[in-house]
């Protein structure tokens, strides 16, 4: 029903924060693979995308969201299956082995940031992938620091950060 409620399919998009912006990686994944809905762009912050927490960032004590929490989440995601080697790609998109063919991406993470090097890493591979994407990593800001700390200068970059580049998206 796109033509009929004026929508553009070529400037489709997904995206999200934390644990939403992982599914949203999830999906994109989903999409390129099933060949269906032709995504324009992922627009991913902070994204929580590697369940077995291996990273030397996802042990540090962040203050927002530390690894208990991690760990929690991640378990009441999947399961037992949390961390063992049957968990699909489609729900922790760090597990992915192919990121050819996704969508141009945007990454923004704190530098303290639990996820911050499993989003690095994201990034690294989407870019040796032909995919293009921007990372963004701000200095001394944990999980959630755009919301939670919106008044700072850094929070209010990352926004102008992230507008921009959708705006240049929808052009």
């Amino acid at each position: 029903n796109a033509a009929s409620l004026g929508i553009d399919t070529g400037r489709l998009g997904i995206g999200g924060a934390s644990a939403g912006a992982g599914l949203a990686a999830g999906l994109a994944l989903l999409a390129r693979d099933r060949g269906e809905v032709p995504l324009a762009f992922q627009l991913l912050i902070y994204p929580m995308l590697d369940d077995r927490q291996i990273t030397v960032s996802s042990g540090w004590l962040d203050p927002i969201w530390p690894p208990a929490a991690n760990t929690y989440g991640w378990t009441a995601y999947l399961g037992d299956a949390k961390g063992g080697p049957d968990v699909p790609a489609y729900a922790a998109p760090a597990r992915a082995t192919d990121l050819a063919g996704l969508p141009p991406t945007i990454i923004t993470v704190g530098a303290i940031d639990g996820f911050s090097d499993e989003d690095m890493d994201y990034a690294l591979r989407l870019r040796h992938a032909g995919v293009p994407v921007e990372l963004h990593v701000y200095p001394g800001m944990p999980h959630g620091f755009d919301s939670l700390l919106a008044g700072l200068e850094l929070s209010k970059r990352s926004a102008a950060d992230l507008e921009a580049w959708l705006a240049a998206r929808m052009r």
